[in-house]
């Protein structure tokens, strides 16, 4: 069984989702693939141990704390590929960037080969279902630009903000406005 709790943010409503007992979707309503891949009966609950677990952690970052990611058990949805990606996240520190070329970079050296494509990366950013915590937010084009996030631009640059990163070299691309209705 899927249980699920919703969450009131500073950037939405956001939707948890526990599966086995480890955290398995944080997604905010309205995001582009909005539950990922999950098509199994879904039980509204306030008593899951994991999704109360999430939510404090979820209030605590909000606040400006640093919380860290392994004090959940998360077990995202998703390929060997993209769970690789994901692990990669996970080490990008608080309210620091990196770019879909840098985490490109890392999975070829991991797997010995001489290179990985920036674009397979973003699409495994783009899918991760467990949105701020596995912090996709913090991943940019190599010139800056703030694109490529699936609950949008603005919500990404609040995320970014909220950790004190470093907007001065980061932009918004000129093509902002189609972004902004689903980035």
């Amino acid at each position: 069984m899927i249980y699920t709790m919703y969450y009131d943010s500073p950037v939405g409503r956001l939707l948890l989702v526990e599966k086995e007992g480890a955290l398995a979707g944080v997604w905010i309503e309205g995001q582009k693939y909005f539950l990922g891949s999950l098509n199994e009966d879904m039980e509204e609950t306030e008593d899951a141990k994991v999704l109360n677990e999430t939510k404090k952690w979820l209030e605590r970052y909000f606040r400006g704390e640093r919380p860290q990611i392994d004090e959940l058990s998360l077990a995202p949805l998703g390929s060997e590929f993209r769970k690789e990606v994901w692990k990669i996240l996970c080490r990008i520190p608080y309210g620091e960037v990196t770019t879909y070329g840098e985490i490109s970079k890392k999975i070829a050296k991991n797997r010995g080969i001489d290179r990985m494509s920036a674009q397979a990366v973003g699409g495994a950013v783009g899918h991760n279902p467990i949105s701020i915590i596995i912090p996709c937010h913090r991943v940019v084009g190599a010139d800056g630009s703030l694109t490529g996030y699936a609950g949008g631009i603005k919500r990404k640059i609040k995320l970014l903000e909220l950790e004190g990163a470093d907007m001065k070299k980061l932009y918004v691309p000129h093509n902002w406005k189609k972004l902004q209705e689903g980035d």
